[in-house]
């Protein structure tokens, strides 16, 4: 029983590292992201219109959805993602290189 619960015991906490390294890994991403800027990767920012996105960034590449309630549509770029809900965006990600 008591050797049971060490197995348990220790089988929760080596599941919890790979976790814990994941967090450090994101953060350090978004730390090491070019800043929103013209000096930097410009992309659309929280609340624009769909309309101002499509003026300012041209046709996305490829539209998504829109899914789900509410709506969210996808529209992508070749350097990033825009996400609407409705018309509005509500955030962008920027492409990450794939591991070779």
């Amino acid at each position: 029983m008591i050797l049971r619960r060490l197995f348990l015991a220790s089988a929760l906490l080596l599941a919890a590292l790979p976790g814990a390294r994941a967090e450090v890994l994101i953060i350090d991403a978004l730390k090491s992201e070019p800043p929103n800027s013209p000096a930097g990767l410009e992309r659309p920012r929280s609340g624009q219109t769909m309309e101002a996105v499509r003026a300012r960034f041209g046709e996305p590449q490829q539209i998504l959805g829109p899914v789900g309630e509410p709506p969210i549509t996808r529209w992508v770029y070749q350097d990033f993602t825009v996400y609407f809900e409705g018309s509005r965006v509500i955030h962008s990600v920027l492409h990450r290189p794939h591991a070779p």
